[in-house]
């Protein structure tokens, strides 16, 4: 799918439901072919305005420290900003050799950073909004399964740093709904009950109306739900929380 519309010159961003669009792009540990490279994995794909800028520091920091828990969710994280690979190199040799933030220190980004100067891939991917900055992408997050279809997409301005316990439960709601054919309430964090779906799909009618095995708490006819304990979560995704 075509991304650009040639009449406006407006980026379109891709959406929720479609494949990721495909590039091949110069990064940090090499060039990289997305998402085929990553085939069978999840992925998620963040972009940040430019480097050396405190809040992307701040970010990246973050991402580092929690490189493993997402590895453990079988996710590959790759970022991207506007900067060239010179730029991205001293940048994250600069984090890890001088900044002290929070605790953190030290810390060492080993998952690629795209090197984008000519915005082909932020076009894209709808990542340049010329509202926000017509020079820089915006912070944007991208949630792509194993099928290498986008799941979830979240945007973020300039001056605002993202919140990345949301983005790993963002990831751990995504992989539960496909480990258990369930749907989330609000807050859902692993542990909590899961909502079952409509009566009609998934197979559920006939437990719905009987509800003789007592698993399910019905508010109202469209609205059950069921316990789903943590440990299972944990059992189904091979991770432990």
């Amino acid at each position: 799918m075509e991304n650009m519309n040639l009449n406006t010159n407006i980026n379109v961003m891709p959406r929720i439901g479609e494949k990721a669009p495909e590039f091949t792009a110069v990064t940090t540990q090499g060039t990289i072919h997305f998402p085929s490279d990553f085939k069978g994995k999840w992925k998620i794909l963040f972009s940040h305005p430019a480097d050396f800028t405190p809040v992307c520091t701040s970010e990246f920091m973050t991402f580092a420290k929690m490189a493993q828990e997402f590895e453990a969710l079988n996710c590959q994280l790759v970022g991207l900003s506007v900067d060239g690979i010179h730029s991205h190199i001293a940048w994250l040799r600069t984090i890890k050799e001088k900044i002290d933030f929070r605790g953190m220190s030290n810390m060492e980004v080993k998952f690629p950073l795209i090197e984008d100067i000519k915005m082909e891939v932020a076009g894209k991917y709808g990542m340049i909004q010329p509202g926000e900055s017509t020079t820089s992408a915006v912070r944007a997050v991208f949630f792509i399964d194993q099928n290498d279809v986008i799941r979830t997409i979240m945007y973020y301005p300039l001056s605002l740093g993202r919140n990345f316990e949301e983005i790993k439960r963002v990831l751990v709601g995504l992989q539960t709904c496909d480990a258990f054919g369930v749907a989330l309430p609000a807050d859902w964090k692993p542990g909590v009950e899961v909502i079952v779906p409509p009566a009609g799909s998934c197979g559920v009618a006939k437990e719905r109306m009987e509800n003789k095995s007592g698993e399910l708490h019905c508010y109202d006819w469209f609205f059950c739900t069921r316990d789903l304990a943590k440990e299972e979560v944990e059992e189904k995704l091979n991770v432990k929380f």
